[in-house]
């Protein structure tokens, strides 16, 4: 679409009502799909691509229907998925820390939302900038403009969605509600009487679909982090440790399962190593960039300072400055009473506020600039919600000492940190998409607001069925389908680490001397002008993911290596990007559904089949080799597909 047909959009109707109404009920939809996957896997993807899809399949049943509101719809229902990334990221570390019992709704909706709605106002500033005079790549938003404009065949790309969809999720209700085989397949063993040595991986065809959409490169990183961690530092601690930990010998002479040590080892020890390279990755960030986010806020805050909105071009024109800096204002005033309410100190809680609005807005910032350059799947967002809970945590246990309330605070301070910069990255593609085709800015802005909105309403009960009907956190004898939530694990453990105690720095310091290796061998691939990259957090992902999620990941990008080979182009668009997407939608969603009747009966079996019907890991190894079979053939047919 080239410039002319830009100016000849720009007058079409975008903010109308089917558009409006499809982009709030699939924000919702794809908010709680990424909430279990992201609960499950650890990460979230980018729901532009099958929003936008959807969006033209069910638009085309009206009589009219133009790109622009396909855009909107897009819009709209991305803003869903990225606030559900702020959330599980970090909100439920607040039942893992034992401070919640169940997600109280006004608080999930009243954090997630100020979070989620800061994030769309700090961006506002940045869009000219770095998307018209920077011009930053974003590459999730240029693909997904590429699928708009190839609008007029919708059909074929919907059926892909559907079929896949529907793969997901019988293969999911198979598994965990008929318990025909169970998640994973692992074989693990002593070797002598010091190491340990593992092998296993996740039967879930979604992460399959995680692997395909973030590629080679990154899906290769993945499992370099959890190579580091489960075929180097656990053979080495448990050399050592087995001899002089006692704890750990207990267990060893106890005769526990090598795969249960080895996941004894790592859940308490080795993942310490990801704290430390995801630190690093964060402050890497802001440094790496400090110079472009300065110039670029400054020029957003001229523009729109010294700038008629009347010289101002339809596609050009932001929300106005006044409006975004009375919003910011009204927005800190309830978030200060909630931190107050917590510490019981007016100081205090100013304090947080403080460290929430400058931490807020610079980690915002750099999600914005790092989507423009390497993609919001790429971004640093579980490193800068570690550093400034690592940072509120050691100024609340100064402030406060070994306070009961302190991990709470420090989670409450990233959550609302994590939920702007998760939707700045996430908004910055959209807009860039909107940019290619010709959409007015403010009115993409509006809808960002809608649909940070409308799926913050549903995140607590979503979160609460799925705590009533799996559990959240390390998996128990009572709960062992437990969704890991791998993030959150995290920071409570970081806030619980520092203010009570108890926090391995060793593992840290060691983490953080691998995340400064591998900033150095990114910089060397960067001056040899090399294409594959190595960003710190996808390593310091894999560190701190079980392998078993890294292997069918790995699986995943090596398919879409191979379909870019056999295509000779990019698979960022094509029907096998969309067959990745509904594989992840329908397993999540069918997760969800589960968990509906599960948690009305209070039967985790409901669904299973008789013990003898029951089959061991090599039915799911067959099944889930036949769908990366699947998700292959489709790449590999998509010569007439989106590109």
């Amino acid at each position: 679409m080239g410039a002319e047909t830009v100016r000849s959009v720009h007058s079409l109707p975008q903010l109308t009502v089917k558009a409006v109404l499809l982009g709030i009920v699939l924000s919702a939809v794809l908010a709680g799909a990424n909430a279990y996957l992201g609960l499950f896997a650890g990460m979230t993807v980018s729901a532009s691509i099958p929003a936008a899809v959807i969006s033209m399949g069910l638009l085309r049943l009206f009589r009219e229907s133009n790109i622009l509101e396909n855009n909107i719809v897009q819009t709209t229902a991305s803003a869903g998925e990225s606030i559900a990334a702020g959330v599980i990221f970090t909100i439920p570390a607040l039942v893992i820390l034992g401070y919640w019992k169940v997600f109280d709704y006004w608080w999930v909706t009243a954090i997630a939302g100020i979070g989620g709605l800061l994030g769309v106002l700090f961006t506002i500033p940045l869009r000219r900038s770095l998307i018209v005079e920077q011009k930053l790549m974003f590459p999730e938003g240029t693909a997904t403009a590429e699928v708009l404009k190839i609008g007029e065949n919708p059909g074929k790309g919907l059926r892909y969605l559907s079929i896949a969809g529907i793969t997901g999720a019988l293969v999911k209700f198979a598994e965990t509600g008929l318990s025909l085989w169970p998640g994973s397949t692992q074989a693990a063993a002593y070797l002598g009487k010091s190491t340990i040595a593992y092998v296993g991986t996740n039967l879930s065809p979604a992460l399959l679909a995680v692997g395909y959409i973030v590629g080679l490169n990154i899906a290769i990183l993945i499992f370099l982090g959890g190579a580091i961690s489960w075929y180097v530092a656990i053979p080495i601690y448990s050399h050592f440790a087995l001899a002089s930990d006692p704890v750990l010998s207990g267990l060893f002479s106890a005769g526990m399962p090598a795969a249960d040590l080895a996941f004894e080892i790592w859940s308490t020890k080795i993942r310490y190593l990801g704290v430390g390279a995801m630190l690093v990755g964060g402050i890497w960030a802001l440094i790496s960039m400090r110079a472009s986010l300065f110039s670029g806020i400054m020029a957003g805050l001229h523009r729109h300072a010294n700038t008629a909105s009347a010289d101002i071009p339809e596609t050009d024109r932001d929300t106005p400055m006044r409006l975004v800096l009375i919003g910011i204002a009204v927005f800190i005033i309830p978030i200060f009473f909630l931190y107050q309410s917590i510490v019981d100190s007016l100081a205090i809680g100013l304090l947080m506020t403080v460290i929430m609005v400058v931490t807020g807005f610079l980690f915002s910032a750099v999600a914005a600039y790092m989507a423009g350059m390497v993609g919001s799947s790429n971004n640093p967002i579980s490193g800068i919600t570690i550093a400034t809970i690592l940072f509120a945590s050691l100024l609340l246990l100064w402030l406060m000492g070994e306070s009961n309330v302190g991990p709470a605070a420090a989670i409450l301070i990233g959550a609302v940190v994590c939920s702007a910069a998760a939707i700045a990255g996430d908004n910055m593609q959209d807009l860039k998409a909107g940019y290619i085709v010709g959409a007015t800015p403010w009115k993409q802005q509006l809808m960002q607001v809608v649909g940070v909105l409308s799926s913050v309403l549903l995140m607590a009960p979503i979160l609460n069925l799925l705590l009533q009907a799996y559990g959240i956190g390390v998996p128990t004898a009572e709960r062992p389908d437990s969704l890991l939530a791998p993030q959150a694990t995290l920071m409570a453990s970081v806030a619980r680490g520092v203010i009570s105690g108890g926090l391995p720095w060793t593992m840290v310091g060691i983490g953080a001397g691998i995340g400064v290796a591998i900033i150095g061998w990114d910089e060397w691939l960067r001056s040899r002008g090399s294409s594959f990259r190595a960003p710190v957090l996808a390593v310091a992902v894999g560190i701190y993911l079980p392998l078993e999620l890294a292997v069918p990941i790995l699986a995943g990008g090596l398919i879409a290596h191979l379909v870019g080979k056999y295509t000779g182009r990019s698979t960022s668009t094509g029907f096998g990007m969309l067959f990745a997407a509904g594989l992840i939608t329908g397993e999540a969603l069918v997760g969800i559904l589960m968990a509906i009747p599960i948690v009305m009966t209070g039967d985790s079996e409901l669904f299973a089949v008789p013990q003898a019907w029951r089959i061991g890991g090599t039915l799911g190894l067959v099944i889930v080799a036949w769908v990366a079979w699947r998700l292959y053939r489709t790449g590999i047919s998509d010569a007439s597909g989106p590109a």
